[in-house]
Formats: C-alpha cells, sequence, structure tokens
C-alpha cells in the first residue's frame, strides 16, 4: 500500500468517475485517483512538495471539484488538505462513513449560490435625496467646508450606503430563500454588506438565478448582487479534512 502523503481533493460515494482530462495541483500536474473506503471514496492525487497556494494549483482545486459535482454529490475539502498516507486516508473515511453519506443523500442533486450584497455603484445621489442625515452633512460641509466636515460627511454616506445595502439585501434573502434548501452565511468581505450562499437544487439553478437578477434590477439604486454558482457545496459540509492536513488557505 502506498505511503506517500496525498493531496486530498473531496469525499464522493464508491463509484464516482473522474471527469475526462483531470489535472491535479503540483507541477507538473498531479494525476487523479481515487482511494476507496467501502461505499465512500477520497480524489486524491500525489502531494506536491512544497504545497503552495499558487494560482495555476488552486484553480485546478476548483476545477476538478466544479467538474465532479456534475455528475453528482461531493463533500469538497479547502485548498491545500493533505493525509500523510492511504491507510490513515481509508482509517478516518471508514470512522465518518455514518456522517458522509448522510451529507452525500442531503446533497445529492444540489449545488451552492453565493450572493454577496455590495453598495450600489453611482448611488449618491439617490441615497442624499433620501437619507435626512447626509444632506445636513453635506449642507454643512457646503457652508463650512474643512477636513472634518469632509470626513463626517465620507463616514455618514459609507455607513448609509451600507445599510440600504443590507437592506435590500436582506429583502432578497426573503424572496429567494424559499427556493433554497438551506443558506449559510459567510465570513465578512470588505465593501460587503451580506455575503449568503443557498443549497439550490440544480433543476432550480436557472430560475434562482433569474428571481435574484430581477430584484438586483429593480432596487440597483440600493444594491448590487453579485451571484457566483453554481458551486460545490463547500458551505453545507463539514470541510474538515480526512486526515490532518497542511491548510493553506481557501479554495
Amino acid at each position: 500500500m502506498a505511503t506517500d502523503p496525498l493531496y486530498v481533493y473531496a469525499v464522493v460515494p464508491a463509484g464516482t468517475p473522474l471527469p475526462a482530462g483531470a489535472e491535479g495541483v503540483g507541477s507538473p500536474p498531479g494525476a487523479v485517483r481515487t482511494v476507496g473506503a467501502g461505499p465512500l471514496a477520497a480524489v486524491v492525487s500525489a502531494a506536491p512538495a512544497p504545497l503552495r497556494a499558487r494560482r495555476r494549483d488552486l484553480m485546478a482545486h476548483q476545477n476538478l471539484l466544479t467538474a465532479l459535482a456534475e455528475t453528482g454529490p461531493v463533500l469538497p475539502m479547502r485548498f491545500g488538505a493533505v493525509t500523510p498516507d492511504e491507510q490513515t486516508l481509508r482509517e478516518r473515511l471508514t470512522a465518518a462513513e455514518a456522517d458522509h453519506l448522510a451529507t452525500l443523500e442531503r446533497l445529492a442533486g444540489h449545488v451552492e449560490i453565493n450572493i454577496k450584497a455590495m453598495p450600489a455603484r453611482d448611488a449618491l445621489a439617490a441615497l442624499v435625496t433620501g437619507d435626512a442625515t447626509v444632506r445636513r452633512l453635506r449642507d454643512a460641509a457646503r457652508r463650512r467646508p474643512g477636513y472634518e466636515a469632509d470626513v463626517r460627511l465620507g463616514e455618514a454616506v459609507a455607513t448609509a450606503l451600507s445599510r440600504r445595502a443590507a437592506e435590500a439585501g436582506r429583502r432578497a434573502l426573503q424572496s429567494l430563500a424559499s427556493m433554497a434548501r438551506a443558506a449559510a452565511t459567510g465570513p465578512d468581505v470588505q465593501g460587503c454588506a451580506l455575503n449568503v450562499s443557498f443549497l439550490v437544487a440544480r433543476a432550480d439553478t436557472e430560475r434562482f438565478r433569474a428571481t435574484a437578477e430581477r430584484f438586483a434590477a429593480a432596487h440597483q439604486e440600493h444594491v448590487e448582487l453579485r451571484l457566483a454558482g453554481p458551486l460545490p457545496c463547500y458551505s453545507f459540509v463539514d470541510t474538515r479534512p480526512p486526515a490532518p492536513s497542511a491548510a493553506l488557505g481557501g479554495a
């Protein structure tokens, strides 16, 4: 049995076919294969040494997961998951078998769609018209120009734009929630008022995106909605690797 370290991309049901032409991380790209343990399999390649979060490797990781998700449910690993050997990997897959199978069943036929709500671009005119505090500070800055007045106005504008974007984003999330099986709040992103991922049936993906885009068009003075997906379901699995890892960053 192989004892070299393995880079782990995902856990899938046993028998899941690998995408044609799949390439792994590393230079040259690692050969992708599976390591089975009963009803489960891990998608792996040789772990490059050293492992770095280079763009080429990040894209190889993401592209492989996206292609795998086209064929069935996937438990994706974050970039940088490494297991010391096949034996350790099989033991960890066996130990987590019940949880992994339950999650794969829940994710079957679903994808992740991420929505970020950003303050609308070029929304200052509408903001000044609709926000009394910003209007008052703008008028004060015009009467008595100066650094402090400009700072107060700038802070008020930034706060108001973010608040309006968050409010519009929450309304969008309410309108989309009924179309999703689950939702998960993502980490804070600079300049982003809301960051939420939805677990959506693959068959409903286009309808979900169209609904979000219609909302965005109707509220473009308040919010810019940025949609990403369909994606592997990172936000709806326990992404701890099936063996000790050297995590270098997000995928």
